[in-house]
């Protein structure tokens, strides 16, 4: 990221809802793990290899998907290094004063899922994505003891690979006491803005099932796969969502649903999902008509970035105030997938952080 923001431009706990576990691993750690595996990499320093994962400049989604193939392959279907990484990630969003954070993966792909159709009762990769959630779960339940932070987890269906979506919502279920809150609906809109009905059927048991739903919807597709989001997918939240601007009937609707947007000013730019001038961001609409937003990175490996960075991006730029940042946080704590009990707790810990606790009613 071009724009070297070192200044900490909001000190208090901070809450993050759209992080890929993916994209946000160390580089160090990539380097051990393919050290260990014996797989061969461009680089052999951080500083050579964080050069070559990184996006330097804007790019399609398409080609920012294209990203992870040079170096997911060294993490997917390794055991310790799965765990290790969920390790990793709730320490470094601890140092960024994140209180609560809810990261995404898909299981399927860290198992390292075979693409070709073949019969589900064979083995698929090296590991299961059963095997998968487990060791995450571990990973970000060590790190959560250790950092004093609650780390919870969104499983992904991808949305070239609907044959996954039944087992991503399978899991959703089987693990929902253990630390996965929701299913999201990841990949290139492009390619089918249209959803299919293996997605489609995931959904629907996972309303059936009461398992929280959010969506990558409107980040680079048109209105319209908002829309499908919302109404059939039944969405709670939506990932990014910056083209409902262009359906003002549909963010009007939106609005007064008082829909959620994951939104990721950094990510946006460097996917050439908005507008590469910052002045001129969705964001800024959503800001001024009080919309429920959150902020957060997106994949801060891939766009050599921290929450730190998004928060100084949308102060320098977007008209940002100390007390925009609190009401972000405090929409991003409502809208979280905690079961209600612990997500009073969440706000309480806010509320108090913030100076607000006299004035708040429960």
């Amino acid at each position: 990221m071009a724009e070297n923001c070192t200044e900490l431009v909001f000190d208090k706990p901070k809450i993050e809802l759209h992080v890929h576990l993916d994209g946000a691993i160390r580089v160090q750690t990539i380097l051990d793990v393919a050290k260990t595996r014996g797989i061969s990499l461009p680089a052999t320093t951080v500083k050579e290899m964080t050069q070559a994962i990184i996006l330097h400049k804007p790019a399609t989604l398409t080609e920012f998907i294209g990203t992870f193939a040079k170096y997911l392959h060294v993490i997917a279907g390794n055991r310790e290094a799965i765990k290790r990484m969920a390790y990793e990630f709730v320490e470094d969003k601890a140092k960024e004063g994140v209180i609560y954070v809810e990261v995404r993966y898909s299981p399927h792909l860290l198992a390292n899922t075979k693409v070709d159709p073949i019969p589900w009762n064979q083995k698929r990769g090296d590991l299961s994505p059963d095997e998968v959630v487990h060791l995450v779960n571990e990973g970000l339940r060590e790190g959560e003891r250790g950092f004093n932070i609650k780390a919870r987890s969104i499983l992904c269906c991808m949305r070239h690979m609907p044959s996954w979506s039944m087992e991503v919502v399978e899991l959703c279920k089987k693990y929902r006491h253990e630390g996965v809150v929701a299913i999201d609906l990841a990949g290139d809109e492009l390619l089918n803005c249209e959803t299919c009905p293996g997605h489609m059927k995931a959904y629907e048991e996972a309303v059936r099932s009461g398992i929280h739903r959010t969506v990558h919807a409107g980040e680079v597709g048109p209105p319209s796969v908002v829309k499908e989001a919302v109404e059939v997918l039944k969405a709670e939240r939506v990932g990014h969502g910056y083209r409902t601007l262009e359906d003002e009937h549909l963010y009007k609707q939106l609005l007064a649903l008082n829909m959620h947007f994951e939104v990721c000013p950094i990510s946006s730019k460097l996917t050439s999902a908005c507008d590469s001038d910052f002045t001129k961001h969705p964001i800024i609409t959503f800001r001024k008509d009080k919309a429920n937003y959150s902020l957060n990175t997106d994949d801060p490996l891939i766009f050599n970035s921290t929450l730190n960075l998004d928060y100084s991006i949308a102060q320098k730029y977007m008209g940002f105030t100390e007390e925009e940042f609190i009401r972000v946080n405090i929409n991003s704590a409502q809208a979280c997938f905690l079961p209600e009990g612990e997500k009073k707790e969440l706000l309480y810990r806010l509320y108090e952080a913030y100076g607000m606790i006299q004035s708040t009613a429960f």
